[in-house]
């Protein structure tokens, strides 16, 4: 498999509405095109303590946090390929460093105590990942997550190093956590909207910065994984204490 497998980058994130997303779509037109794989469901197993301690140092907004990943861009087989992802952020910059391993030995490796493959050029990165799964002790799959994802590219050389993402219909649960699962679970936002993510190595450029404008669309800091935790790990546990006759704040 062909693959970049370093990422360095903002990514700055927005919630459209159906129609701002329409008008989005039309304002790309000429400027920026879908790419070859048109809309694809893309797959996440992320990996937490029992605790959730990455989810919530995150939602903490720390100047860096951290948190790792199993994508696949489909249902896969244990044979097939998919991404393990150690994926940073610090001072508002993204750093992403993946490695493409059989399904199989990704989740031996991350789940259940397995050998650490070994793939020569990507050394490194399975150096870093199991450092980070001994620094987070007792990691364990938590969450699979999934949403249909359209992503476009510049049209031409001249409009800039940009990638856009439309994800929506984003769909998460905290049981059956596998990638060769179909793809089922609680929608985590309402499905009309649409989390818009531009990721570029600086400034966005001016024929964004005016759509964003005109549309009163402004920044978010919206995590899939971070809202699935605040309203559903977060709010079962505060109604299994109402329910218990405890209090909810306490």
């Amino acid at each position: 498999m062909t693959y970049q497998n370093t990422f360095k980058r903002y990514e700055i994130k927005f919630i459209l509405t159906g129609a701002q997303r329409q008008m989005l779509v039309e304002a790309m037109d000429g400027i920026m095109k879908i790419d070859k794989y048109g809309k694809t469901t893309i797959r996440n197993i992320y990996f937490d303590t029992p605790d959730y301690r990455i989810i919530r140092t995150s939602l903490d907004k720390p100047v860096y946090k951290e948190k790792l990943r199993v994508r696949s861009y489909r249902r896969v087989t244990d044979e097939d390929e998919v991404f393990v992802e150690l994926k940073k952020k610090y001072d508002q910059i993204v750093y992403k460093r993946r490695i493409a391993v059989p399904e199989y030995e990704a989740m031996d490796w991350l789940a259940a105590g397995g050998e650490k493959p070994r793939g020569g050029w990507s050394r490194q990165i399975e150096d870093e990942i199991d450092y980070f799964m001994q620094f987070y002790e007792g990691l364990m799959p938590q969450v699979f997550l999934s949403y249909e994802r359209e992503a476009y590219y510049p049209a031409g050389a001249e409009d800039g190093d940009i990638r856009i993402t439309l994800d929506s219909n984003i769909i998460a649960r905290d049981r059956d956590l596998s990638l060769r699962s179909g793809v089922y679970g609680t929608n985590i936002i309402d499905r009309d909207l649409t989390v818009l993510e531009v990721k570029v190595p600086g400034a966005l450029p001016m024929w964004l910065i005016r759509f964003l404008r005109e549309n009163d669309i402004h920044k978010t800091s919206f995590s899939k994984y971070g809202t699935y935790y605040v309203t559903e790990v977060m709010g079962k546990h505060d109604k299994d204490r109402e329910n218990n006759g405890g209090l909810l704040y306490a």
